[in-house]
């Protein structure tokens, strides 16, 4: 039996109804990981996961977050040989709120449903269509094969949409029984539709507040206008010496020195496409003399979320006591998140602004940075992989400009890591109408068997582990 029959078999799952009786049982636990009332559904889900896994000749356990703002988690292996090198798969199995009432046509999120080539329902763009790719993909390897040629451990969360809390004392905790050799697993957008991607990290993201509080209530603006400082003025001033009217980030200390030149070549070949329901992007914003791509995959971008003086909602005739905003950091491996409130302190001090308070925020709802470098060995192989089984050569990104937490893969296990999507973004994954495309189903079925096959042949790539 061959790869082409073994990518035959997955494809089928798309055409057969396999892939969608298999996604319609999963969308319908309703596992909204922000409604802590569905904690209990998050476990049942794991349940099922842990039966499917089972009839693969997996064998799991389902744990306890050792953080109690967390949902539990799988740890599933399949054991071949001593000898064999190791693959770790991951997938959240939890959801953003369903929002019930709010999709077209009364959909209801919890229930799949199809419209031309667009499956619709909570979580099937993320992560349990992708994740239930994956374990198609393998299934169908064992089929035609009847092994893999190497072990198997799937590791499923169900924090993710809330900052996957515990997962990083998971990782050290049980780190033996997650010993691998490579992830290569499936969560977020393609680029564009058409065009398979291998995605080899994520940004990293440092979430902090500035405070401008001067005193203990409001006054009235005519009587004391032009009299007291307003710290909402202060505050807006102290975000333009941050960012520069067209973008350029001030503060020089958390901006990457230079980019690698793997880097810059990778994102050389790629082009931003908003897609027609993307924004309209502005390319007179943001860090000069650097193309787009460069922009938002290899660089730093200091966004400010929300800005709060007084009450937005009904103004009065005051000065407001106090003001702040609410401000990201999004980085590369290239930059040092440790020094970044220090940096933004002294850039404030230097420019007159000692009374804004720069305020972190916990440091465990922050994904770190991570990259898989775009010659790398195991990204090489996968491109060769992919293209095989597309004749389409796919986009290698670096790192995405979003955050996954990839760095509990890459930093704690030590693990080169890919992500091979199969979305795009215009899911609407966050949003009522949350939707999969099925040409991109197939597709991602035929890409992952074709990956999880090579894998087990001579040609796969070496190991990292020391």
């Amino acid at each position: 039996m061959s790869r082409d029959n073994a990518i035959a078999t997955a494809t089928a799952f798309a055409a057969d109804g396999r892939f969608i009786a298999d996604l319609t049982r999963r969308v319908a636990v309703p596992t909204e990981s922000q409604n802590p009332a569905r904690r209990p559904e998050c476990a049942r889900y794991l349940a099922e996961i842990d039966a499917d896994l089972t009839r693969l000749g997996f064998s799991g356990e389902i744990i306890v977050n050792p953080d109690p703002n967390g949902g539990p988690l799988l740890i599933s292996r399949r054991h071949e040989a001593d000898n064999l090198p190791t693959l770790l798969i991951y997938g959240h199995g939890d959801v953003v709120a369903g929002m019930e009432g709010r999709w077209a046509k009364d959909r209801n999120p919890w229930r799949v449903s199809m419209d031309g080539d667009r499956l619709y329902g909570r979580g099937t763009a993320d992560n349990k269509g992708q994740h239930t790719i994956v374990m198609l993909a393998l299934e169908a390897v064992l089929k035609t094969r009847g092994s893999l040629g190497y072990n198997v451990v799937a590791l499923i969360e169900t924090s993710e949409e809330t900052g996957s809390a515990g997962l990083r004392d998971i990782c050290r905790q049980y780190a033996d029984r997650l010993a691998a050799d490579w992830l290569i697993a499936s969560d977020g957008p393609r680029l564009v539709p058409h065009r398979p991607i291998l995605v080899g990290g994520t940004r990293g993201t440092v979430d902090f507040d500035l405070v401008c509080d001067l005193r203990a209530g409001g006054h009235h603006s005519g009587n004391w206008g032009g009299l007291i400082a307003n710290p909402a003025v202060i505050l807006a001033n102290a975000l333009a010496s941050l960012v520069s009217p067209t973008g350029r980030i001030g503060v020089r200390g958390i901006v990457p020195k230079s980019m690698p030149r793997s880097v810059r070549a990778a994102l050389a070949k790629i082009v931003i496409e908003t897609g027609a329901e993307g924004p309209e992007l502005d390319p007179w914003w943001g860090e000069p003399n650097l193309t787009q791509a460069e922009r938002v995959f290899g660089w730093t971008a200091l966004e400010v979320l929300a800005v709060i003086a007084g009450d937005p909602a009904q103004p009065i005739n005051a000065i407001p006591p106090n003001a702040s905003a609410a401000c990201q950091i999004r980085y590369t491996v290239d930059t040092d998140p440790t020094t970044f409130m220090q940096a933004i302190r002294e850039h404030l001090d230097r420019n007159g602004f000692e009374a804004v308070a720069v305020k972190p925020k916990p440091s465990e709802s922050d994904w770190g940075a991570t990259r898989l470098d775009p010659e790398h060995p195991l990204m090489l192989w996968a491109a060769a992989s992919v293209t095989e089984t597309t004749n389409l050569a796919p986009t290698i990104l670096p790192n995405a400009g979003g955050s996954l937490p990839n760095d509990c893969f890459a930093d704690i296990l030590g693990l080169p890591t890919i992500w091979v999507p199969h979305s795009y973004a215009g899911c609407s994954q966050h949003a009522p109408d949350e939707h999969l495309l099925m040409p991109l189903v197939s597709e991602g079925l035929a890409i992952m068997t074709g990956l999880y096959w090579d894998l087990g042949t001579d040609g796969r790539p070496g190991s990292d582990r020391a």
